[in-house]
């Protein structure tokens, strides 16, 4: 049985995926340009960091406030019991509501935090109605945020 060993990223590599996680919309050709190669080249780089799963998508920031979602808060849940079936349940629901922006499973003092965007308090209370009939909550905390300190700030690739 063979594996394959991952590839190692060279500093062409790793410039390549910094500079497509701050301008996804960047050219091929001043991309190129940017890490000194031909254009060939470069995106045949590219290409295979797609394929290696290193670029997992393209996409944009958008901004929250104009389309009416310009409150955040998170959500720390407690589930009741911490089952697989319990832990299926409440993974299928919470995809499901729109206003979830993220969702992670945590260790330590609970068990979910969730990212959550909405447009005004009234909007929080029906949101939070939701997201407490889940399966298997047992508790919640929110933590609404006043200022957004550090946002979009991707992957560090160079140390």
């Amino acid at each position: 049985m063979t594996t394959s060993k991952p590839r190692v990223l060279d500093r062409i590599d790793l410039t390549i995926l910094d500079i497509l996680q701050k301008n996804g919309r960047i050219s091929n050709h001043a991309l190129a340009q940017h890490v000194n190669l031909s254009a060939s080249p470069c995106l045949e780089r590219v290409k295979r960091l797609e394929q290696d799963g290193y670029i997992e998508r393209y996409g944009a920031f958008l901004n929250a406030s104009k389309l009416k979602y310009g409150m955040t808060a998170f959500i720390q849940v407690t589930l009741d019991r911490t089952t697989a079936d319990i832990f299926n349940k409440f993974r299928a629901q919470v995809i499901e509501i729109k206003e979830v922006a993220e969702c992670h499973m945590v260790a330590g003092g609970f068990d979910y935090l969730l990212k959550i965007r909405f447009k005004d308090m009234a909007a929080y209370r029906v949101l939070l109605g939701t997201i407490v009939e889940l399966p298997g909550i047992s508790q919640t905390h929110t933590y609404i945020v006043t200022e957004h300190v550090k946002r979009h700030s991707g992957v560090p690739i160079f140390e």
